[in-house]
């Protein structure tokens, strides 16, 4: 009988050791599970263009990393709707995200409509954006309200007869394109 009641003590401790390994591999708290989801979300805006288009600097050569997601001063032009400039995803309450909910971030990327109800612009990637899921929507939003708050209103939007006031990318026919001279003093090879 003594051989029985050690089997039944090591079966019991082994039990309580897969227990226990079990409950601490949980995240404990909501802390860690925040930590998480803003973690994850820091790895999509890092793998999606998120980077390449808000922050200034980028389409120049020189990612202006102080102002990291502040806005782009480079705008895309749409043919027939005017121009466009990617904005400020950092949490600034006048010329960011920062009155926007998390709620209201994730529908926007994922639906393309701001908050007031007015669609965002063709240069953002919806019919890609569409396709995440609600939680890696909200892990974007979770970590872009982690951002320091950076103030910079972008250019634009601009209309059809409006001038731009800084760079524009335009997609052109080839029988329309005219290559941009080269600054004063450079070679031009």
């Amino acid at each position: 009988m003594g051989e029985v009641h050690i089997i039944n003590c090591a079966h019991t401790y082994i039990v309580v050791g897969v227990s226990l390994g079990v409950i601490l591999s949980v995240p404990f708290g909501t802390a860690d599970a925040a930590e998480t989801q803003v973690q994850r979300g820091k790895y999509l805006v890092s793998v999606i263009p998120c980077t390449d288009y808000h922050t200034p600097g980028t389409f120049l050569g020189k990612p202006d990393m102080k102002r990291y997601l502040g806005g782009s001063e480079v705008g895309f032009e749409v043919p027939g709707l005017g121009i466009f400039y990617a904005p400020n995803l950092t949490p600034d309450d006048e010329t960011g995200l920062g009155k926007w909910t998390k709620e209201q971030i994730a529908t926007a990327i994922t639906t393309g409509t701001r908050p007031d109800g007015r669609i965002l612009a063709p240069p953002m990637p919806v019919e890609s954006l569409k396709h995440l899921t609600h939680a890696d929507a909200l892990a974007i939003a979770a970590y872009l309200k982690t951002l320091p708050p950076i103030k910079k209103k972008v250019p634009g939007p601009f209309g059809l007869t409006e001038k731009p006031t800084s760079f524009v990318y335009q997609v052109l026919p080839p029988d329309k394109y005219v290559p941009t001279p080269p600054p004063p003093g450079a070679s031009g090879k």
